[in-house]
């Protein structure tokens, strides 16, 4: 096997270790993931932001000793703003943005020792459950080239997926790391709410409650020393979690006893799930039960008009995105600027009064009242990750009379996931069904406030018993 092969089968640790034992050079790891994502792009168009030769200096000189040195990551085009290279958060009213500064979580993963190899795909502002942008075109699924990524962690989820990279960032406010997880068969956890850091740039989106940093990852084990190295608050964010126990990475393999699991396959709402994302949760549930934990089919009751206010309190995302960038470029916003559903939200926006911001920040709070009393009775909740499997590129686009269609069309794909950012409560995708069509299927696994352990001790034992590194998409750098 030559070098390129085995690398592209190397998961970030591995690689980091081959470059600690001196078996491999940062700079031919590099060379090489440049070289896969070359002969995967035109196809998935996964990277929309190419920082090769930065890279390429990078892995010459001298680097932090962190737990990935050495090792090639990508960087999501929205929130990771990197000193010197143009971030767009996929939108032409910042085409031409370039950051001065980086941001905390950038500097952790520096410090880590990741070289960034460039910027992946987004939903305009990452609004959307998909990475179809109208500035740089869709990122297409490396399983199915004319299906979604998911979204808006796509063009991450995609790289990930086919190859390129071992891991790449993400940052999940309604699903936006589960829901490409699960699209592109990659496993993706959203971190508890305050356990990574958005600041300095931004100390917090809509009130702090709804976005969280991470990535997307094809093992676990990466997953966990990842947030190993970029968890922890800065001052003056809103919110404030204890450090863990031990580290997340000394999770992984360690038992995790017999957990009390519920699990459903039904929506709160309502509203209808594919028969594929059933199966996935059955097929989840039974190997969770032959691995010896109890399954107890239940759910939390909420009614359907409090899950309704988080949809209206992440509505006044657009406003909240567009003025913070209005005032720190103090450049005007023009529709001309933003896609059609991002403009009406922000003009819908702008015409609310403080109590509906109210009404959906008690309803938010009601909701996390319930969910925390579910969890007084089980370890994990375990759903479907998405309603529906990876669905066509085009799914979500606006027609003129109806600019929000993508916003409607959200809810009936990604039901299972925004209301766990409402609580901030650890939830992953975890890639263990794939359709008949060969398709991934993430299911969602969701633990207590805080108790990431319990998901990584989880995953690693369910990746050992059904081991998802060896599957292949259509398109794979190798």
């Amino acid at each position: 096997m030559s070098l390129a092969e085995e690398l592209v089968r190397l998961d970030a640790m591995a690689q980091a270790e081959m470059v600690r034992k001196k078996q491999v050079t940062p700079l031919e790891l590099v060379d090489a993931a440049i070289e896969r994502i070359e002969r995967v792009n035109p196809k998935l168009n996964a990277v929309v932001i190419p920082m090769y030769e930065q890279a390429r200096e990078q892995a010459k000189g001298r680097l932090p000793a962190g737990p990935f040195t050495g090792v090639p990551f990508l960087l999501k085009d929205l929130l990771a703003e990197v000193a010197g290279v143009r971030m767009t958060e996929g939108c032409a009213y910042l085409k031409d943005f370039v950051p001065q500064h980086d941001t905390e979580v950038v500097s952790r993963l520096r410090r880590a020792g990741l070289i960034f190899l460039g910027k992946t795909s987004s939903s305009e502002l990452g609004l959307l459950p998909t990475a179809e942008p109208r500035l740089f075109g869709p990122a297409r699924n490396p399983w199915a080239t004319e299906r979604t990524t998911g979204g808006s962690s796509g063009g991450s989820a995609a790289a990930v997926a086919s190859g390129t990279v071992p891991m790449a960032n993400g940052n999940d406010g309604g699903g936006s790391i589960r829901i490409p997880a699960s699209c592109c068969g990659v496993f993706g956890l959203k971190p508890t709410r305050a356990r990574t850091p958005l600041g300095p740039q931004w100390l917090e989106i809509l009130g702090g409650l709804l976005v969280v940093e991470h990535a997307l990852t094809r093992s676990v084990r990466d997953s966990a020393a990842l947030l190993d190295a970029t968890c922890g608050a800065v001052p003056a964010y809103p919110f404030w979690l204890p450090a863990p126990e031990r580290p997340f990475v000394q999770e992984v393999g360690t038992s995790p006893g017999k957990l009390r699991i519920a699990y459903t396959t039904k929506t709160i709402s309502g509203i209808p799930v594919h028969g594929d994302c059933i199966a996935a949760v059955q097929e989840a549930a039974k190997l969770c039960a032959d691995l010896g934990h109890e399954l107890v089919e239940a759910s939390p009751v909420i009614e359907d008009k409090l899950m309704r206010e988080i949809g209206h309190y992440w509505s006044l995302a657009p406003a909240t995105v567009i003025e913070y960038w209005r005032n720190r470029l103090g450049k005007e916003p023009k529709p001309e600027h933003f896609e059609p559903m991002t403009w009406t939200m922000y003009e819908w926006a702008r015409k609310q009064d403080v109590l509906f911001l109210y009404r959906a920040l008690e309803a938010i709070q009601r909701i996390s009242e319930k969910v925390a009393a579910f969890f007084r009775n089980y370890d994990v909740f375990l759903t479907p990750t998405l309603a529906e499997p990876p669905v066509p590129l085009g799914t979500f686009d606006p027609t003129p009379e109806k600019p929000l269609q993508g916003f409607i069309r959200s809810a009936s794909f990604a039901p299972f996931t925004a209301v766990f950012n409402a609580t901030g409560q650890p939830a992953m995708s975890v890639p263990l069904f794939w359709s008949q069509e060969n398709l991934p299927i993430g299911t969602q696994f969701v633990a207590r406030y805080g108790e990431e352990a319990i998901l990584f001790r989880l995953a690693a034992q369910l990746e050992t018993a059904r081991p998802w590194s060896g599957k292949r998409p259509q398109v794979w750098a190798g």
